[in-house]
């Protein structure tokens, strides 16, 4: 019998919500999408900084580009139809000049 059916599926589903209880199986749900992802990653040859790099959340590239956006306005910058990234080459760029003048 190498097949598993439907009915056997079920039941060791039933069996894992019993055991664990609804309240667990989000949070078991979500480990062993990391897992995967995690052992997938790794296969692939991925470092563990590359996938945070690819995976940062919403609200931290937000909270960045709020970042990027005061510092080019205090440093006089105009940023309409600019990239995030070209605005912080020439924040980059602003920040150096001072410091060469000083040499």
């Amino acid at each position: 019998m190498p097949f598993i059916g439907p009915w056997e599926i079920a039941l060791i589903l039933a069996i894992v919500l019993i055991i664990f209880g609804p309240k667990k199986l989000p949070q078991l749900a979500k480990a062993i999408g990391d897992s995967i992802r995690g052992f997938k990653d790794a296969s692939d040859g991925k470092t563990p900084t590359q996938t945070q790099q690819t995976q940062q959340p919403v609200q931290y590239q937000t909270k960045e580009s709020d970042l990027l956006l005061e510092t080019a306005k205090n440093l006089g910058i105009q940023t309409e139809g600019k990239t995030m990234e070209q605005i912080s080459k020439e924040i980059t760029k602003a920040a150096s000049k001072p410091a060469e003048q000083e040499s």
